[in-house]
């Protein structure tokens, strides 16, 4: 059985945050590590959580969606990016293997094509805002020193 990190994050740096620092949420604890990291991050002047707001078609229904991005950031730089957290495997395309049952198959397939959808919406929404549209996995997150992936010894 696994555990569901949600929560409220408790801003320590307010004038970084854009929105209202009494409420941010967290809905996993990558996006709790992640948020620590952006307010305790000297390079980072703006962040937020689920501000941006982004309207897209879903190719699997045809219909008009909005789409809460993870997180804004802005750094000292003036570089602006706007972040999916995601495991690496919902971040690429489902495979079929012997051992998959159809449902998880088609479930998984399900959720790409909507995750390709939205997707698609942020990259276009930021290039017209002079931003850019990253998804961050656990290699992205190892990058700026956060470890995300299990310790399978103690398990």
């Amino acid at each position: 059985m696994s555990k569901f990190y949600q929560g409220k994050y408790q801003c320590v740096n307010y004038v970084k945050y854009k929105g209202n620092p009494k409420e941010i949420y967290y809905r996993s604890k990558w996006e709790l590590l992640v948020f620590r990291w952006c307010d305790l991050n000297p390079d980072i002047i703006e962040w937020s959580s689920e501000e941006h707001i982004i309207p897209y078609i879903c190719s699997t229904d045809n219909k008009q969606h909005r789409y809460f991005v993870d997180l804004y950031i802005k750094y000292k730089s003036g570089k602006k990016i706007l972040v999916e957290i995601k495991p690496e495997s919902q971040s690429q395309e489902p495979k079929i293997t012997k051992r998959k049952k159809q449902k998880t198959y088609l479930t998984e397939a399900f959720t790409w094509e909507k995750n390709k959808s939205k997707w698609k919406a942020a990259g276009l929404y930021c290039a017209e805002r002079g931003m850019s549209f990253q998804v961050w996995g656990e290699t992205a997150l190892a990058s700026i020193g956060i470890n995300v992936t299990p310790d399978r010894r103690f398990k």
